[in-house]
């Protein structure tokens, strides 16, 4: 049986990690909107509900808010992209164009302002080697086994399949949802050499 202390310590622990969960959601809210540079401690914290110093307490600086947000937005899009059938085309698209259409506009945005990010940056070129892998296991049955050749094909998958590509369709061409899924399909298709299949 535990102790009061022991319920006691749990409970602040609970207490610790929801104010954390909630000032990371907050800054993220915002950053999905806004430049860095545009959000201040005190905007998450008035968001969060809490004091500036207990954003702080919690992150010691924005940046520590920011990796925070950050680390929300790696487990989203795990989450959006799972369950891929490899070599699954059409599957893949419809669950990367989804995560896009919540995220997209806050990475190009990101990707973007990527020298004005200073201990940041780093995470965007993080979150490019995670696409990476995950074209390389969404579309392995397809993929060379020669490194030299498996790497060009994946080049030609990132640029089929980036936000930008992503952006141009949606934001720049102003073309719906589901054509953009059906052009990245192509676009992936023809990436792979598989333009003459059904899709």
């Amino acid at each position: 049986m535990k102790s009061a202390r022991s319920y006691t310590m749990t409970s602040r622990a609970d207490a610790v990690a929801s104010t954390k969960e909630r000032i990371a959601t907050a800054a993220l809210e915002l950053l999905m909107d806004r430049r860095f540079d545009d959000v201040t401690l005190t905007d998450i914290a008035a968001a969060a509900g809490v004091s500036h110093q207990t954003v702080l307490n919690h992150f010691e600086s924005k940046e520590g808010v920011a990796f925070a947000a950050a680390d929300l937005v790696v487990a989203s899009t795990n989450e959006a992209r799972s369950g891929v059938a490899p070599g699954d085309t059409v599957g893949a698209m419809r669950r990367l164009v989804a995560d896009y259409e919540q995220i997209g506009d806050a990475n190009t945005r990101w990707a973007m302002d990527v020298e004005h990010l200073g201990s940041l940056a780093p995470l965007i070129e993080q979150a490019r080697h995670s696409h990476r892998a995950w074209l390389e296991a969404a579309f392995e049955p397809y993929l060379p086994a020669d490194g030299k050749a498996r790497r060009r094909v994946v080049n030609a998958l990132h640029a089929a399949t980036d936000v930008y590509t992503w952006k141009l369709l949606r934001r720049d061409l102003g073309i719906t949802r589901a054509e953009t899924e059906r052009t990245m399909v192509h676009l992936v298709d023809g990436a792979l050499g598989r333009l003459d299949g059904d899709t």
